[in-house]
């Protein structure tokens, strides 16, 4: 099967249309998200109402619960709180009904998907290989894929260090996990050892690329590649700018940060 993955939407409609676009270009079997669908950007409801119409699956992530009322928002930065109580204000019920049925996590299938990471599917960020190593180590499958970060990159230790092993000392699980930054075009063939995977972010990418994100996976010959979107950023930007959104949300999109 092909599965386009996809993941930190933030209520960016144009990048979110581009990925579509350059999705269907592929003609994947199936489309999942891995959260955080609102927050930070201006159109949470077209966000909401394209992801339930066209993902097989959709994670909630901890904007999307923040936006719920089921996280405090202590935690976030002043602009992410800022962007939780506007798009509380302006959420359509059918976005909230949608976000409300979601889960942070699914083990279900082949490959394990967690909005954060294996150990916390809520807040964890997952950026370090002691961090990453000791994720592999409890994930329910060989291959796991995370959103949470907005940086697309990809981790990776041998299949022979079981997950009683993963759980030894920090030394041993840094010098089991290796990974990297994934750019556009990036492949990998993920047919041996144990993987953890992040798509990258749609709507609000931080990896000093501002090309939405998102990851292409065939679990019959295990390659994952990763793709990079341009999109209409001074439409997103203004749509940010017309509403009581703070005004760098919009400047940050051009920098990929």
């Amino acid at each position: 099967m092909r599965v386009a993955i996809i993941s930190d939407i933030h209520a960016n409609l144009p990048a979110l249309e581009a990925v579509l676009s350059d999705v269907e270009e592929t003609g994947v079997d199936e489309l999942w998200c891995l959260g955080d669908v609102v927050g930070y950007g201006a159109q949470p409801d077209e966000c909401a109402a394209l992801v339930a119409e066209r993902c097989g699956l959709c994670l909630v992530g901890n904007h999307d619960l923040a936006v719920l009322g089921e996280l405090d928002v202590s935690a976030f930065s002043p602009a992410a709180a800022a962007a939780v109580d506007w798009t509380r204000d302006v959420a359509k019920p059918a976005t909230l009904e949608f976000l409300r049925g979601l889960e942070p996590a699914d083990e279900s299938r082949e490959v394990a998907l967690y909005h954060a990471s294996p150990r916390d599917p809520v807040w964890e960020y997952v950026l370090w290989p002691d961090q990453a190593a000791e994720c592999i180590g409890i994930q329910a499958s060989r291959v796991s894929l995370v959103g949470h970060s907005h940086v697309a990159l990809f981790f990776t230790m041998p299949a022979d260090q079981d997950r009683a092993g993963a759980r030894g000392s920090s030394v041993e699980l840094l010098d089991a996990a290796r990974g990297a930054q994934a750019g556009g075009g990036t492949r990998l063939n993920i047919s041996e050892g144990r993987w953890l995977a992040n798509p990258g972010s749609v709507g609000q990418p931080r990896d000093g690329d501002p090309r939405a994100a998102w990851l292409e996976l065939d679990t019959a010959t295990w390659e994952a590649t990763y793709h990079r979107v341009d999109y209409e950023i001074d439409r997103a930007a203004e749509a940010i700018a017309a509403t009581d959104l703070p005004e760098h949300l919009a400047r940050r999109l051009y920098v990929g940060q």
